[in-house]
């Protein structure tokens, strides 16, 4: 039997800056189907990466965050002759920015006692300059990845 074929759900941009990836960051950000909400965070959020480093456009930033935020290896769990390895493998580049997103948005939702959008603009700025809790769990991953290289030959 064949298996499912797994379709894409395909976005459609931003209204504000025509941006397919930014408007899955929203969907990203969205609790409880409240999209509105998630679009004022992340426009909010957009205007305070504009004042803070006076960019004008601030999608570059969020671009930059994007690409330093996602990893390049990470290790999957293989089962061979009863004994699990953690096997180090290529991150395809779709999974790379889902994991970008997921890490800043939960980088962002850690910090307590501030608005979503102040905590989310700094956790963007910080990713854009290669710093914050999002880089620090790229790096993690790379690192435990780096560990297991002696397992490389079990990729499959």
């Amino acid at each position: 039997m064949r298996r499912k074929i797994n379709n894409k759900n395909i976005v459609k941009p931003d209204f504000i800056y025509n941006s397919q990836k930014l408007e899955k960051f929203i969907n990203y950000i969205m609790w409880s189907g409240k999209k509105e909400t998630a679009r004022k965070v992340m426009y909010q959020a957009f205007d305070i990466i504009k004042e803070k480093t006076g960019n004008p456009n601030p999608l570059e930033i969020f671009d930059l965050a994007m690409k330093n935020a996602g990893p390049l290896t990470e290790v999957r769990s293989k089962r061979i002759g009863g004994a699990n390895y953690q096997v180090p493998r290529e991150v395809r580049p779709e999974r790379r920015l889902a994991l970008a997103m997921r890490w800043i948005r939960d980088a962002a939702r850690k910090g307590k006692g501030r608005p979503m959008h102040l905590k989310l603009a700094d956790e963007l700025i910080a990713a854009s300059k290669n710093e914050g809790a999002a880089i620090k769990k790229k790096e993690d991953t790379h690192k435990m990845a780096e560990a297991n290289k002696a397992f490389a030959h079990f990729a499959w």
